[in-house]
């Protein structure tokens, strides 16, 4: 009997690990974005390991560029540039209309891939579907005030260099939606009077948020006075962590 009951006690600790197995193998097949195993995939949503992923690009430009082709992501590979210290770049695109992407980027500019797998996801999965709820109507233009700039930190003489320095930032300061009206962040992050002041305070506010899963830095006027005209965006590594301002 007692070898029995042991044997028994085995076999439902077996149909339970294979229960657990069972589940786990449902959910990363059902969710794969959620999974940190999983190899990242543009076509599907943003997940809990998305931005970690896409920071992983790091060093492996042929990937991200093969990432971008097969979402359909038109753009031209950027020569290197050298900038002299820690400023230059060698895993920079510049992102070409049509295609995958419907939203032009104006002015035209160069950024890290990882920074246009990003945008690219940032399109699809937050910005489009927030001017829909918000307004009714896709975005046409996303302004930005650029990209590349050898520099450090806030343009000081000493300290850390910028993401900037590296091509592996952008600053977005506003959206131009299909009827031609723009949204700013320096004109609408604080809500007016009107009806419509309050849609676009709430437009900034939810592409903010969602710009925190795909990007490692995001900050807003919600950070400080230097960032009250434009959403800084960028891939600093930070592992799975990130800062969402």
């Amino acid at each position: 009997m007692r070898a029995l009951s042991a044997g028994i006690r085995t076999l439902v600790w077996l149909a339970f690990l294979a229960a657990i197995a069972f589940a786990l193998y449902a959910f990363t097949r059902s969710r794969p974005q959620d999974v940190p195993w999983t190899p990242l995939d543009l076509s599907q949503p943003v997940g809990m390991f998305t931005r970690a992923k896409i920071g992983d690009l790091a060093g492996d430009f042929a990937g991200c560029r093969t990432l971008l082709d097969a979402a359909g992501v038109r753009f031209t590979t950027l020569p290197p540039r050298e900038g002299g210290g820690q400023c230059g770049y060698d895993d920079a695109v510049r992102m070409r209309s049509g295609g995958s992407r419907t939203i032009a980027i104006t002015p035209d500019v160069g950024v890290s891939c990882r920074v246009a797998t990003a945008m690219a996801l940032w399109e699809w999965q937050v910005v489009q579907p927030a001017a829909e709820r918000h307004f009714g109507m896709p975005v046409s233009r996303i302004e930005n005030f650029g990209s590349y700039n050898c520099r450090r930190l806030y343009g000081r003489d000493t300290g850390a260099f910028s993401e900037h320095a590296t091509a592996n930032a952008l600053d977005i300061a506003a959206f131009v939606l299909r009827d031609g009206r723009r949204v700013s962040v320096v004109g609408d992050w604080t809500a007016g009077k009107g009806r419509d002041d309050a849609k676009k305070a709430a437009f900034l506010r939810e592409v903010r948020d969602g710009a925190c899963g795909v990007f490692s830095t995001v900050l807003s006027p919600d950070y400080n006075a230097a960032h009250r005209d434009h959403f800084h965006f960028d891939q600093a590594r930070r592992g799975y962590g990130g800062a969402c301002r």
